[in-house]
């Protein structure tokens, strides 16, 4: 019998080459051949093939289960994939006969394995794989059993043109993971095999490794309650960066993470990934200087703490040319190996992440450099640093001198770099490649988890095709370094596949595959839409950090005559939007909200999106994507609002103060209203999930200050002064823009009418107290908040645009 059509028409193979899908010869870098002992070894100790086999049937069957015996999985040499790593997908010999498997994929590892799953999927059945919060899974295109889609008779053959695919940054573990269970975390490792990540880090449960390291120091359980963050904070603390805040860790805490671990850890290593672990920084306790005197321990710079606290700041750290580091790394290094049996070689280590070496000689910085890496070596001699790049895009202390005195610090083939920002600030062309290092063009695009359309698919696309084809590149992988997931889902729908691809993508043909997988159909005015995002939020070429400033979710902190004003030139409706706000540079405020658009054409996205409903409305997919882009157009029309709200008061028209400020306040009540409506906007899940860790009310208490912090206030403040990272992991969730950002932006608009009402300037200290207060009594609340949404998205989005965005010139007053 043959197969029925499927709903979504298969891909020809004109058009494959047109995305550069299909295999074409690879010339390997000069970084892979410096990393091919690792890569052998690799190899040599990778789980056994039915181990790998029986660990991605587990992932079809939570993915697919009416189709589990439609696929037949192998895993094949690299011989087979012309020397290299690949994936195949082939029709099974028996495709035509019932009950047999229709489709063959193979791999030479889990990983790949399932990324030919995930391949076949999207572009022979039309389907499409995001986070549960971001509209989950569209699979609804995927033929029944029986009647898949032939490929081609010859079959598809993917090679990886470099061997790695590197996910995570050093902080996603705390603004995404902080709080999951293994039921969360055995979803995230799904995603990543069928994204085709091999090389994700594995972070959880460290410090229970270190409590047992630093014990064999003598330093106290006290000692450790003051070293390690809560768990909200925990990034931080590994970093060096603070110390106690949100702490202690209770130990119920410490041995929950290293179970969970070590359940994290043996999954990955039997779908073939390559986990990174932790390496000793030289972060120590504060009582190490006490036990070893005579140690070269130094005392660290505030970080963002209010008035230097040292109750919170100033960490400390041990000279990494003292032989005492090279005694801790290596105990760190056997202690992980006695926990977990096994290792992947690959050390994750940031000394100078946010941290100044006290001196620029470059003997000194090569020094440094030998030492660290020894710490790792001398625990394992396979050992390969891998270290984020971060510190060379924003610190400039490294210059070309120190730049290359530590990155040839390191034996060649020992040291790979995260160019950890590559898709806006790309390293490897300003440094000659990394002087000759092995590098991983990451992109980073996320900071804090906030909630923002925003992209560069342009540079997604192109950038790793760049870097591997150019002279002398070292290049040997790529990677997602976001420092929050669960937004954006198109952008790391096509960064994933930068994986696997051979030449440049063509994104405009891409996106409209992209609308039509995400849907499960092609709707023309959805395909419309998705090009106007493509061409304007996803086309973000300006060079800025997308940190969201929205005035909303990072209300500004200053005097409202320090604000002025400067025109922009983006249009909506022919008409001249009116204005940005600047603030005075003596207020020291210097973030803005990111403008990168014209408005107008969104509000026409909006527009079209709209028009299609009638045929997507019971999307999951179309329902967060509808919330998300209804959502950004209301928060740049709040941001006009507000700047309308100064230009009245330094206009002293106390009744437009008042009908502006309203308006505000009403926008940001709806947009909680319409954030309700989908799952992925929700603050009860954050609260939630962190309470269900917690053993007994205490700990219920202290886990949930941590996710209300994070979110608003972030680190310390006084009672007259916020921190100075408040606002940095702001969210657009409903509960948060109805309980907290909405009382604070009317405390301000207050103190703006009392102002004029009563003739005296502004009273910044006052307006700053009552801030502060209103800030920290939230932190401490314990009031609860939905988990699951509400409401009818079509129907509020339709609502909201009729009421705030049709008319041009209501959304101007």
């Amino acid at each position: 019998m043959a197969p029925a059509r499927p709903p979504f028409p298969a891909i020809p193979l004109a058009l494959l080459l047109v995305l550069g899908i299909v295999a074409s010869a690879r010339s390997s870098t000069a970084g892979v051949g410096y990393v091919s002992r690792l890569l052998e070894i690799q190899d040599r100790e990778r789980a056994p093939a039915a181990v790998q086999l029986a660990a991605a049937r587990g992932v079809l069957r939570r993915l697919l289960p009416s189709h589990d015996s439609s696929f037949e999985f192998l895993i094949i040499s690299k011989d087979e994939c012309g020397g290299e790593i690949c994936f195949m997908i082939t029709n099974h010999p028996s495709f035509s006969r019932r009950g047999t498997p229709e489709i063959v994929i193979s791999g030479v590892t889990g990983v790949e394995v399932l990324a030919g799953l995930h391949w076949y999927l999207k572009y022979w059945c039309g389907s499409h794989i995001s986070w549960d919060k971001t509209g989950g899974l569209q699979l609804h295109s995927i033929p029944k059993f029986g009647s898949l889609p032939r490929v081609q008779d010859a079959g598809i053959v993917v090679q990886r043109p470099n061997p790695w695919s590197y996910y995570q940054n050093a902080v996603t573990s705390s603004y995404s993971f902080a709080w999951w269970d293994w039921r969360r975390w055995e979803k995230e490792i799904d995603w990543m095999a069928l994204q085709g990540v091999n090389l994700p880090l594995a972070f959880t449960g460290q410090e229970a490794i270190w409590q047992k390291v630093f014990q064999r120091f003598n330093t106290s359980t006290s000692d450790l309650d003051d070293f390690f963050g809560g768990p909200a904070f925990l990034a931080w603390s590994r970093m060096g960066n603070l110390h106690g805040w949100g702490g202690p860790l209770p130990q119920s805490w410490l041995d929950q993470q290293l179970h969970l671990q070590k359940k994290i850890l043996r999954r990955m290593y039997e779908l073939g990934m390559t986990p990174v672990l932790p390496a000793f920084s030289g972060n120590v306790p504060a009582a190490l200087k006490d036990i070893f005197p005579s140690a070269k321990i130094t005392r660290l710079g505030n970080w963002f703490s209010v008035e230097s606290n040292p109750r919170w700041c100033c960490t400390y750290l041990l000279d990494a040319t003292d032989p005492l580091f090279v005694e801790i790394g290596r105990a760190f290094i056997e202690q992980q190996l006695r926990e977990y049996g096994r290792t992947g070689h690959i050390y994750n280590c940031d000394t100078f992440d946010e941290n100044t070496p006290p001196v620029d000689e470059p003997a000194y910085i090569s020094s440094l450099g030998a030492a660290i890496f020894e710490g790792m070596r001398s625990g394992d001699a396979d050992a390969v640093w891998l270290m984020q790049g971060w510190l060379f895009s924003y610190d400039p202390f490294w210059r070309p001198p120190q730049m290359k005195a530590l990155l040839h610090s390191v034996p060649l083939g020992k040291l790979v770099v995260l160019d950890l920002f590559a898709e806006v600030k790309p390293i490897w062309i300003t440094s000659e490649q990394f002087y000759g290092v092995p590098y991983i063009w990451c992109m980073l695009h996320n900071f804090a988890g906030n909630i923002e359309m925003y992209g560069v698919l342009d540079a997604v696309a192109s950038g790793p095709i760049e870097a591997r084809m150019s002279e002398n590149s070292t290049m040997v992988g790529v990677g997602m370094s976001m420092e929050g997931i669960e937004q954006n889902p198109v952008v790391y729908d096509l960064m994933s596949e930068m994986a696997f691809q051979q030449r440049k993508v063509d994104v405009k043909t891409w996106i409209d595959l992209y609308s039509a997988r995400r849907y499960g159909k092609s709707v023309s005015s959805i395909k419309e839409a998705w090009n106007i995002l493509y061409h304007t939020i996803y086309n973000c070429t300006d060079g800025l950090y997308d940190k969201n400033r929205d005035v909303i979710v990072a209300f500004p902190d200053a005097d409202p005559s320090s604000i002025s004003f400067s025109q922009l030139r983006y249009r909506r409706h022919g008409k001249p939007l009116l204005r940005r706000a600047v603030l005075n540079e003596k207020t020291g405020l210097t973030d803005q909200p990111h403008l990168w658009y014209s408005t107008s054409e969104v509000v026409r996205a909006l527009e079209l999106f709209l028009a299609g409903g009638d045929q997507l409305q019971s999307s999951d997919t179309y329902r967060y994507d509808l919330v998300d882009l209804t959502r950004q157009a209301l928060a740049k029309n709040a941001n006009e609002l507000f700047l309308k709200v100064i230009e009245d008061y330094q206009q002293q028209d106390v009744y437009g103060v008042a009908l502006h400020s309203q308006k505000f306040l009403n926008l940001v009540e709806d947009m909680d209203t319409l954030l309700a409506c989908h799952e992925g906007f929700l603050l009860g899940p954050w609260l939630e999930s962190a309470k269900q860790l917690a053993q007994g009310e205490e700990q219920q208490r202290q886990f949930e200050w941590n996710t209300r912090t994070q979110i608003t206030m972030w680190f310390d403040n006084s009672a007259e002064e916020a921190s100075l990272l408040r606002d940095y992991g702001n969210k657009y969730w409903s509960g948060l823009l109805r309980d907290y950002y909405g009382p604070r932006a009317a405390l301000y608009f207050k103190f703006l009418k009392e102002s004029l009402e009563e003739g005296h300037d502004f009273r910044l200290k006052e307006w700053r107290k009552e801030w502060v207060k209103l800030t920290n009594d939230w932190q401490n609340s314990r009031n609860l908040y939905p988990s699951e949404s509400m409401g009818h998205a079509f129907h509020i989005s339709q609502w909201l645009y009729d009421k705030y965005l049709r008319d041009p010139d209501t959304y101007d007053q």
